[in-house]
């Protein structure tokens, strides 16, 4: 490590390790701000085990990511803020230090000369005169930014949310008009294939596989803004991140996914990942899902599902099925009881396909309580409460897999685009806004009542890129969702009911009956979940490619309703 003064509170160096936090820690830096993405080589340390190191130091760290050159608005004003945050020195670095001094540069525009701000940098290494313009430009403006009711920056396009439904969504949308200016509101810097987690939980994938970084799936063209949207304000076609910016948009599409809600269960979220409490709803705690299985002998297995709505409404089943298979092998199954506790009142709500499940259930034994809500759980007494018709009950486990309760992110209950129940309320068929014609949402954070899956977001991401360009040659929407989700049920290693269906629980299969009949286990659909659609979901969804989910007429989908 190698750094470089710029003013009396500030550092700059390139890529640094973990080894070096301890050097800065013993130089008094009491703010690290990490400006390079993960990814751009081969060996690079990673942001988190960074942040990691950082955390044991109590030294304050900050993630601002600055990839293609591309330095908007909104990373500079978060470059600013943190600088202005820190309680002493503070170390920023990037792959060789240039992206680290030319944000400083940017927000210090306004506050110091522009003379002063390159001659400093000049000083420091590095050379920044092609700025001049740009630093000179805000220098005039305001020093306390842009006014609070004019956007900092305004695109044709603004997508909240870069989970599958964004990234889809986007990619379509510059497939079709790659002239649009188009921008991404995410904070996060890790992308997942969330379906992959239930076989992440089986032992058959490993967890690294289901995660890319988020910079490697941002499509090209894009702008992506790492900040996470705080409000609303349609009227003015604005949104207002967490950070103060205000984005303009001429389009907006919202698709911010579910929030798990683990608080919601007294005790859970203070025993997840130990005591034999699982959930393959999550990246870390899925591989623990694996370890308790492959460990268990005899004892107690329970399997939760809260009420709906929630991510896949298989997905708790899957959990179970794929433990009891593996249980079954090794020979133990009869020394578990094992034990499903779903809030609802059937085991699968499109009937077509319970019988298969039904047969599973018997050929595993497995106890059915319908109507029963997990409600508390004690970790240490490894004791679990559920609320049934006839009051609370408590069960004794030794391992027990929970679905949470998953509810609207909270900006979005709390704006003028929810619906009663929180979610972004769009018209089921176009995807548009109820009430707001140039805003769409899609996904599990949108109204529709479909199955939340990533293979619905696959089929409503071309139809809103469809909808939402005609919107902007002053049309109107053009395309039709039809309700279609697909729930592989893993009902045993190497076999899978594939559950396609549409709106009203229409079977809505993407395969001949003699190929692939759905509502039986069969062979190729394992190798449809465990080899081709993560392939497709990495190579083809968030690319652009719209393998059997082309756009259909409003009319051609409302007249096979």
């Amino acid at each position: 490590m190698n750094p470089h003064k710029l003013d009396e509170k500030l550092l700059v160096c390139g890529q640094i390790t973990p080894e070096d936090i301890d050097q800065a820690a013993s130089a008094g830096v009491r703010l690290i701000i990490n400006n390079r993405p993960d990814g751009e080589e081969p060996g690079q340390p990673l942001s988190a085990d960074l942040k990691a190191k950082a955390d044991a130091l109590s030294i304050a760290y900050r993630y601002i990511p600055i990839s293609g050159g591309n330095f908007d608005d909104a990373s500079v004003m978060a470059f600013g803020d943190a600088l202005a945050s820190a309680d002493g020195p503070t170390l920023a670095f990037c792959r060789t230090g240039t992206r680290a001094t030319t944000l400083w540069a940017l927000s210090q525009a306004g506050s110091r000369p522009t003379a002063a701000i390159l001659s400093a940098a000049n000083a420091a290494g590095y050379d920044l005169s092609q700025l001049r313009g740009r630093i000179e430009t805000a220098s005039t403006s305001s020093p306390d930014g842009p006014a609070a009711d004019r956007p900092a920056a305004r695109y044709d396009v603004v997508i909240v949310g870069g989970g599958a439904g964004g990234i889809a969504t986007a990619t379509s949308i510059l497939k079709r008009d790659p002239k649009l200016s188009v921008a991404i509101i995410e904070p996060r810097t890790e992308h997942y294939y969330q379906p992959g987690w239930t076989m992440v939980g089986a032992g058959v994938f490993e967890p690294k596989s289901t995660c890319h970084s988020m910079a490697s799936v941002m499509p090209k063209g894009v702008t992506w803004l790492r900040e996470a949207a705080q409000s609303f304000q349609p009227e003015q076609n604005q949104v207002t991140t967490a950070n103060g910016s205000v984005i303009g948009y001429r389009a907006l599409v919202v698709a911010p996914g579910n929030m798990l809600d683990w608080d919601a269960i007294d005790g859970l979220a203070a025993t997840l990942g130990q005591n034999g409490v699982t959930s393959n709803y999550r990246y870390d705690t899925a591989p623990y899902t694996w370890e308790l299985v492959r460990n268990l002998r005899e004892g107690v297995a329970l399997f939760t599902q809260p009420p709906m709505p929630i991510k896949c409404a298989g997905a708790p089943q899957k959990a179970m099925y794929l433990s009891c298979d593996n249980w079954l092998e090794r020979g133990v199954l009869n020394n578990i009881d094992v034990a499903f506790h779903n809030a609802g009142g059937v085991l699968f709500g499109v009937k077509d396909y319970v019988p298969a499940l039904m047969g599973y259930v018997e050929r595993y034994g497995i106890d059915l309580n319908f109507e029963s809500t997990l409600i508390a759980v004690d970790g240490a007494a490894k004791t679990a409460t559920f609320r049934e018709k006839t009051g609370e009950v408590t069960r004794a486990f030794d391992m027990m897999h929970v679905t949470p309760p998953q509810i609207a992110p909270r900006f979005v209950a709390d704006s003028l685009l929810a619906d009663k129940a929180g979610y972004v309320e769009v018209d089921q068929v176009t995807m548009q806004h109820v009430r707001y014609p140039n805003i769409f949402g899609l996904g599990d954070g949108g109204s529709t009542p479909n199955a939340k899956t990533a293979a619905a977001a696959r089929k409503q991401a071309p139809i809103v890129a469809v909808n939402l360009l005609a919107i902007l040659k002053g049309g109107e929407p053009v395309a039709g969702y039809d309700g279609y989700g697909s729930c592989p049920l893993t009902v045993e290693k190497g076999k899978i009911v594939l559950a396609e269906f549409g709106y009203g629980g229409k079977l809505m299969p993407s395969f001949p009956k003699w190929l692939i009949d759905g509502t039986q286990p069969a062979r190729l659909s394992w190798l449809l979940k465990s080899e081709a659609l993560p392939w497709i979901y990495w190579n083809g969804m968030l690319k652009g490619h719209e393998w059997l989910v082309k756009p259909q007429p409003i009319e051609r989908v409302r007249q096979a309703a």
